[in-house]
């Protein structure tokens, strides 16, 4: 059985299997938008070197416009075509005849897709900015309304230090500052302009590339046709900085979901975010930070999939590359979903100060603390390192917190402890202690929130 289809890609009957197997319409109908705003700038700069005559180009041009109104309507139906770059043309031509055969003079699907994923990804990517930008702003205000909540850190999920809430939110908004430049850097690679390098070596009509680069808003040109249609470098760079970030939303997530459960019991999910179970009545679920990690596997899957595709590639364009539609199409969604339903859940978690403050007291946390006071007295901080681990068995032995510990219980060990080293063991203080530059001290934790500020600012200026 065949199936009849245009002349323009190589014959008018083709194997329905063959269409079946070649054809990324389904995918990249999303890229509609794209092709059309791609054409008509194309257009532009054909009739503006007369290349096509301003009759039919008008004419081309009133064409699209209809496309784009009834696309706007969700009333376009397209022909089934390998591709939509194709879909567009034959149902053009169905429309206009022959002048719209003039609509591809010298341009090549090579270099419309490139055109039309580069506009994908630079709109996607600008909104993820936009949500990162947004997010920012959450966590340092979230910060700064938690100075005073006091909580266990961790290291190898073992308690560590004390640390102020504000300062695990501050954490958390310097992972997705860095989500935010690596976001600005994708849109400076997709900055160029690959539209007019034709299939892969030009054209020798009097094309003028820099018309559609003004027209669509790019800074540049790219460099080279013959790299221009094999390239998804940008494409990568989208969607490493993608899985990149969802890597960061699932570190925090599994926070969370550690955080609201009974062991930890930092935490309580607030009800318009809490799942319950449908066998077990008493159970509030984290379903919201348990399914960010779950999607970090598909942010991780599209990058390694183009990794994989664009492996071992000649160079010029190879149709392998319809093969990133899916990847590309889907990561702006996953990713603005994940930024959206972070903004809605991080304010309805709700942490218990008492809770965590009983953490923080009934636990050995200010080790560190103790050593660095026998090191204001002179003491190496091997060895004061070495008296205050002596200690801390010693209390453990008798089942009271480091910060129960006497003097006398201290001078068992070393008579150089005094009230005032134990007092660094009060582990309330602990915090407040803490001076250098990036740690969980009052000023620090300060000069960090101004700077989450900032990056959301500067996040939304791009």
């Amino acid at each position: 059985m065949i199936l009849a289809k245009t002349e323009a890609s190589g014959g008018a009957r083709l194997l329905p299997e063959v269409l079946a197997f070649t054809s990324s319409l389904s995918l990249d109908r999303a890229l509609l938008r794209e092709d059309l705003l791609g054409s008509l700038a194309h257009l532009t700069m054909l009739s503006r070197r007369a290349i096509v005559p301003r009759a039919a180009a008008e004419q081309i041009k009133r064409g699209l416009l209809q496309l784009w109104s009834e696309m706007e309507q969700g009333a376009l139906a397209l022909p089934e075509e390998e591709d939509v770059h194709m879909a567009v043309e034959a149902e053009l031509t169905r429309r206009l005849g022959e002048p719209a055969g003039l609509l591809h003079t010298a341009r090549s699907r090579n270099d419309q897709v490139a055109l039309d994923l580069r506009l994908h990804v630079r709109e996607q990517a600008a909104e993820i900015l936009a949500g990162l930008a947004a997010l920012l702003e959450l966590l340092a205000d979230r910060a700064d309304a938690e100075r005073d909540t006091v909580l266990p850190s961790y290291t190898h999920r073992q308690r560590a230090q004390p640390i102020s809430l504000a300062y695990l939110f501050a954490a958390y908004g310097a992972m997705f500052a860095r989500d935010a430049e690596a976001v600005a850097f994708v849109l400076s690679q997709t900055d160029a302009l690959p539209l007019g390098v034709g299939a892969i070596a030009g054209t020798s009509l009097p094309t003028d590339r820099e018309i559609a680069r003004e027209l669509l808003g790019f800074s540049r040109l790219t460099l080279n046709g013959l790299d221009t249609v094999g390239d998804r470098d940008f494409a990568l760079d989208y969607l490493y900085v993608a899985a990149r970030f969802f890597l960061h939303a699932s570190r925090l997530a599994t926070d969370m979901v550690d955080f609201t459960s009974a062991e930890f019991g930092y935490a309580r999910l607030d009800g318009e975010i809490a799942l319950g179970s449908s066998m077990m009545p008493q159970k509030r679920n984290p379903d919201v930070f348990e399914l960010i990690r779950g999607k970090t596997g598909s942010a991780i899957g599209n990058l390694v999939g183009l990794l994989a595709t664009v492996k071992g590639l000649p160079s010029g364009y190879n149709r392998d590359l319809q093969e990133d539609r899916r990847a590309i199409l889907e990561t702006g969604p996953l990713a603005r979903g994940a930024l959206s339903i972070l903004q809605l859940a991080l304010p309805r978690v709700i942490f218990d100060r008492d809770r965590c403050r009983a953490a923080v007291e009934g636990d050995m946390m200010q080790a560190t603390d103790l050593a660095d006071a026998l090191v204001r007295k002179g003491i190496p901080f091997r060895a004061a390192y070495q008296l205050v681990g002596t200690l801390v068995r010693r209390c453990q032995e008798r089942g009271i917190p480091l910060g129960a510990a006497t003097v006398e219980l201290a001078r068992e060990v070393d008579p150089r402890f005094d009230a005032a080293v134990l007092e660094a063991a009060n582990p309330l203080a602990s915090v407040g202690r803490k001076v250098s530059a990036g740690s969980t001290g009052p000023s620090s934790v300060q000069a960090q929130i101004a700077e989450l500020h900032r990056c959301a600012e500067v996040a939304r200026e791009q």
